[in-house]
């Protein structure tokens, strides 16, 4: 094993594992970056560290789990609780965590944590998230989820 610092484990192993999945490639899949505080106030107009979240995977206009990516020769669990910080700050169901050999997943519904061997297809992930949901409940995400999202700015 190479000793590839954090950015490269995400571009060389981890991206084309979630592009393998099919994020990012499969109808209203995406991959994102989400900027959850812009860092506290140190005063004289500076501020602390943003906090962002490597990888949220959204399917269908919804956010279904984040991502927390750490350089290749630490643990698979390094990042994971700054993945479920995260998680429970944009309202995801899964978090996950990687050094790009790894992948460790914690449900934030269920509290059940395992190693698991890849990521999730968009629609794996999307029953995994809502497949127990009531048919109203059903009826109205599917509505929504047909609203187009605007990634262009404006």
């Amino acid at each position: 094993m190479t000793d590839r610092n954090e950015a490269e484990t995400r571009a060389e192993l981890i991206d084309p594992a979630l592009n393998e999945a099919g994020w990012g490639v499969i109808e209203r899949s995406r991959v994102g970056r989400e900027v959850i505080t812009q860092g506290r106030l140190l005063g004289s107009g500076r501020r602390a560290n943003q906090l962002k979240a490597d990888y949220v995977l959204l399917y269908k206009n919804q956010k279904l789990a984040v991502i927390e990516a750490k350089r290749e020769n630490l643990s698979v669990t390094e990042g994971l609780d700054q993945a479920k910080e995260y998680a429970e700050k944009l309202q995801t169901r899964f978090a996950y965590s990687t050094n790009g050999h790894g992948i460790y997943k914690v449900d934030m519904l269920t509290g059940e944590e395992s190693e698991v061997d890849r990521y999730p297809s968009p629609d794996e992930l999307w029953e995994e998230t809502f497949g127990e949901s009531t048919s109203q409940q059903s009826i109205w995400r599917n509505l929504f989820s047909e609203v187009p999202f605007e990634s262009r700015g404006g």
